[in-house]
């Protein structure tokens, strides 16, 4: 089937092109961000008073974008299956989120700036840090709803054969990643400290990106199959 196998392609190429930009911050490695990678929020790369503020939320909004559009380009095609139809939909609120994430930059760095942290204590930072933090989180509940749910559906329907096997690994290590990071933001915003929050959360979305690698690459493997839903005939077929 020449059309499904090309939307297969459409899907794998917009999904790892989003997941490529998802890790474009690795390139504070040779950028003067003047932030600490072990310490920093990720997206204080994007803040408004940043130097590479702008490179940092253009290539979020992309990235967002990629993956909203290759969500959206999987999500019509039948039969829908229960688990695939969840995974796709949690991706494009990832998608989505992502990209007003970026259009929601924070004002300052408070990892970094002790009086940008006063502040935003105080509660006189622009209402952006608190919308930034609500899209943040949303992006991220819709990332991991994501990963469980399309790696539920390779086993469970017999399909993508690697996401089937690296999905679990990549989930857990995910889930533990996020605990980590919630529990260092906790312990900043109670002032006790840092707790290498800024290594959690890019071990955070650093495995994000690579769930996405390995779910574009089991796509583009499909053939002649449906992007998003398990071969005909095999179980799990509703």
């Amino acid at each position: 089937m020449p059309e499904t196998s090309g939307t297969s392609r459409t899907v794998a190429l917009l999904i790892a092109l989003g997941a490529l930009l998802y890790t474009a911050w690795v390139l504070e490695l040779l950028l003067a961000t003047g932030l600490d990678p072990v310490r920093a929020y990720v997206s204080e790369l994007s803040a408004a008073d940043q130097p590479f503020g702008g490179l940092f939320r253009a290539t979020d909004l992309a990235a967002g974008l990629l993956v909203l559009a290759g969500a959206a380009v999987a999500l019509p095609v039948p039969p829908r299956r229960p688990w695939s139809l969840a995974g796709w939909t949690a991706l494009a609120v990832f998608g989505l989120a992502t990209a007003v994430d970026s259009r929601l930059p924070l004002s300052c760095a408070p990892t970094d700036d002790p009086e940008c942290a006063a502040l935003e204590t105080a509660g006189l930072v622009p209402a952006t840090h608190t919308a930034h933090a609500v899209s943040s989180s949303l992006a991220m509940a819709g990332a991991l709803t994501g990963m469980v749910a399309l790696t539920v559906a390779a086993r469970r329907y017999r399909r993508w054969p690697l996401l089937g096997r690296a999905g679990p690994v990549l989930v857990v290590l995910e889930l533990a990643a996020t605990v980590w990071t919630l529990t260092a933001v906790a312990a900043f915003e109670a002032g006790r400290g840092i707790w290498w929050l800024g290594a959690g959360q890019r071990l955070q979305v650093l495995i994000v990106a690579g769930w996405l690698a390995v779910l574009a690459l089991s796509v583009a493997r499909e053939g002649g199959s449906r992007p998003g839903e398990g071969r005909p005939g095999t179980r799990g077929t509703v």
